[in-house]
């Protein structure tokens, strides 16, 4: 049965911009649906929530639209006892609530020029729509969507995915929360950093289990900086100053042009999970760009990450793509699996590349976090047309390919309930057809037979635009607050 909850009409002619037609075009209605179609069995011991979060937007665009610009929208399908049921709503931001009530976008977008005439907005220079839409984090028994480049926390239902409010983490909330926030599943404390263009340049956050923020650390940097993702252990945090940022002098101007600076090296920030910025300790490496991290762990002396390291930090544009042309490039995400060791004791670093595959948007078990991890779930770049499971303890990997034309993003991994070991569950993702534009499916792949193929697909009565980021939430964790 499909219920259609709210309708608000698409108003945007997308021209030659392919991130708002096809398979990245926006829909314009909120359903709820059960008693959906299964292509053939839910696991009965799949129990809980696949949410993943995405830019939908509704007004044209003042000028290039970027993929991160859209208005944020939630998908999620909860499963229980063998039955599926999908939800999707859009993030209602404050800005979100401005946009519907001036009937337009107020805004500019990230590849245009401020403009000191709007409302103070989100990122890094205040000047951008907080749209919410990037990542998802389950804290405190809510989901928190982010957006890319710092913006307010919202809280989101994360059942009936309703937007509850930003959450400001007791009212002690002084700056904003990047898109990227860890949770770690032992203390159920959030972690997280954010940027500016202006001193502080980072800051470095702890908020209880509870939800009240009891950490908030500025951090010095050389300068303005643009890092996208952090990593934590059991008892130290991770903070990255890498060498791809807005150039200093174009910056003075308020023109954002993100530039590679090769000479300088990678930073690493290593910090007591407490820690001040004197007790930061700074390891350097060779040159590059990462957007996201697999997990780390200490091992003896070490601290140890996996990341995925961008190829080209600053790839080049390709031709007959016009004026979108450095947009596309750089969300091609051409990266590979590499692993970094830091030495706390005498502070030397070694950095290896685990794979020659290009892969992105990694996930884990995330009981796992901040323990040493095997299994990693990543994405095949830049087309998404397959996912890869690696094992980084044997170094091996295995393959599943979605099929002409079909595509997908992150695919979040769910423990069976009563999981015995690391992989002993599945990996559910949401998968666009461009051969059947008016529907959408989730698969269900067995993490141990991976390569098998689905062992169930659940078919989504709408389309499904291709999104970013999404967690898992065990039931149990799931129905806690009723």
């Amino acid at each position: 049965m499909v219920k259609i909850e709210r309708e608000i009409p698409i108003q945007i002619d997308p021209g030659e911009n392919s991130f708002l037609k096809g398979i990245y075009a926006p829909i314009s209605t909120e359903i709820t649906a059960d008693d959906l179609t299964v292509i053939g069995e839910i696991p009965k011991d799949l129990d809980g929530a696949y949410l993943r979060n995405g830019p939908n937007p509704i007004f044209q665009p003042r000028g290039r639209y970027h993929w991160f610009d859209g208005d944020g929208m939630v998908h999620g399908i909860e499963f229980h006892d063998g039955k599926a049921t999908y939800r999707n709503r859009w993030i209602r931001t404050e800005a979100f609530a401005a946009e519907q009530e001036g009937n337009r976008t107020i805004w500019p977008g990230l590849m245009d020029r401020p403009d000191p005439n709007v409302p103070h907005g989100a990122g890094s220079d205040g000047w951008l729509k907080d749209s919410a839409n990037t990542d998802l984090v389950f804290h405190n028994g809510y989901a928190l969507a982010l957006w890319y480049q710092c913006g307010l926390p919202y809280k989101i239902d994360p059942r009936t995915l309703e937007t509850l409010g930003v959450e400001r983490f007791g009212g002690k909330l002084e700056r904003a929360v990047s898109a990227h926030a860890k949770v770690d599943p032992v203390s159920g404390e959030l972690l997280f950093f954010d940027y500016a263009t202006r001193p502080p340049y980072m800051t470095y956050n702890v908020v209880s289990a509870r939800g009240e923020l009891t950490h908030h650390e500025p951090i010095d940097l050389p300068g303005s900086r643009l890092p996208h993702d952090m990593a934590f252990t059991e008892h130290y945090s991770l903070l990255m100053d890498l060498p791809l940022f807005w150039d200093p002098q174009l910056l003075e101007r308020k023109v954002h042009k993100v530039t590679y600076y090769p000479e300088l090296p990678s930073r690493f920030g290593i910090l007591p999970r407490y820690g001040t910025n004197a007790d930061v300790r700074w390891f350097e490496a060779s040159p590059c760009y990462i957007y996201h991290v697999v997990n780390a762990w200490e091992d003896g002396e070490e601290f140890v990450m996996e990341a995925c390291r961008v190829i080209q930090a600053e790839p080049g544009a390709k031709r007959g793509e016009g004026e979108l042309a450095r947009m596309r490039a750089f969300l091609r995400l051409e990266a590979q699996l590499c692993r970094w060791r830091f030495n706390l004791v005498t502070g030397a670093v070694t950095e290896e590349q685990l794979d020659d595959e290009k892969t992105e948007w990694p996930t884990i078990n995330r009981h796992m976090m901040g323990r040493k991890s095997r299994y990693a779930y990543n994405s095949m770049v830049p087309h998404y047309e397959g996912l890869v499971k690696y094992d980084t303890v044997r170094g091996t990997s295995e393959k599943f390919m979605f099929g002409a034309g079909r595509t997908s993003n992150e695919a979040p991994f769910a423990p069976r309930v009563g999981a015995r070991d690391e992989d002993d569950g599945y990996v559910v993702t949401f998968v666009a057809d461009s051969n059947a534009m008016s529907s959408s499916e989730v698969v269900i792949l067995d993490a141990k037979n991976f390569a098998a193929g689905p062992i169930a697909r659940v078919k989504i009565p709408q389309r499904v635009p291709v999104g970013f980021h999404s967690t898992w939430i065990p039931g149990d964790q799931l129905r806690a607050r009723q």
